[in-house]
């Protein structure tokens, strides 16, 4: 059986890397593109030596000019964006693991997945998809609690993150929101803002050093709190759990599918 062709967008980045790095060590894949905008410095260099591997005799393009089976996207939305375009003029599957989109940009990829298979997550850790379903266990289970349930997401990462909060961050939220009801949400807070609502999510997002992720879904009650946290220790887990959904995507149907779908959840 021929390994998979995988196109990385954002191949110079810091998770571009790894995904060039791990992707060619896997059997069933095969990096046959690393893309980067035009204007980036390291346009052709290799993309094996970039990403401190052995040569691939593959250097770093602002063009696809070979032929691929899948793209994955973790660059940064306006690199989303153009890679959305090559993927529908060329019928290929996108797997997109970059956040911080705009609603437009949001709109056009779920427009888009009526044409082509797109994995849309907002994180590709196998871990944090199974505390996302353990989230939305917890928010059903609790949400008639008679004291009331007080939700806050607490995220961590490094100083280099460009969108706060994360994306991840948000989808937790989404998904306690789906099952419990809140309208609102707080971003951090100071002053005096009052009592604390019923109908509103709080998000907290600290950036410190070189942490790859962490976060914290707090489930707060009168006389007890229950808190979800999940951790990455390196970005190892969010560039495999991308390189799988490459495989899932692959050859598939137009349809917008997610983690879940790619874990069997």
């Amino acid at each position: 059986m021929n390994p998979i062709r995988v196109v990385i967008n954002g191949a110079a980045g810091r998770m571009g890397k790894r995904l060039v790095a791990l992707g060619s060590e896997d059997p069933e894949l095969q990096i046959v593109a690393a893309l980067e905008s035009e204007h980036h410095p390291t346009l052709g260099q290799d993309a094996g030596s970039t990403a401190g591997v052995t040569e691939l005799r593959l250097p770093l393009s602002a063009a696809l000019n070979v032929d691929a089976d899948v793209v994955i996207d973790f660059s940064v939305p306006e690199g989303s964006e153009k890679v959305l375009g090559l993927c529908l003029d060329r019928g290929l599957p996108l797997v997109l693991a970059t956040t911080g989109h705009t609603d437009a940009q949001k709109a056009a990829f779920r427009d888009a997945s009526q044409k082509i298979p797109i994995v849309w997550a907002p994180s590709m850790s196998l871990a944090v998809n199974l505390t996302m379903k353990l989230t939305e266990i917890a928010a059903r289970a609790l949400k008639d609690h008679s004291s009331g349930v007080d939700v806050e997401i607490v995220e961590r990462h490094h100083r280099f993150k460009e969108d706060s909060p994360s994306g991840t961050a948000l989808r937790f939220g989404e998904i306690v929101a789906s099952q419990m009801g809140q309208t609102k949400q707080v971003h951090g807070r100071e002053g005096r803002p009052g009592q604390r609502t019923r109908d509103e999510i709080g998000y907290h997002a600290v950036r410190v050093g070189d942490n790859p992720g962490e976060h914290t879904i707090i489930f707060g009650m009168l006389g007890e709190t229950l808190e979800l946290t999940v951790r990455a220790s390196n970005r190892d887990c969010y560039a495999l759990g991308a390189l799988a959904a490459a495989r899932f995507v692959a050859g598939g149907k137009p349809g917008l599918y997610t983690m879940n779908d790619v874990l069997g959840l």
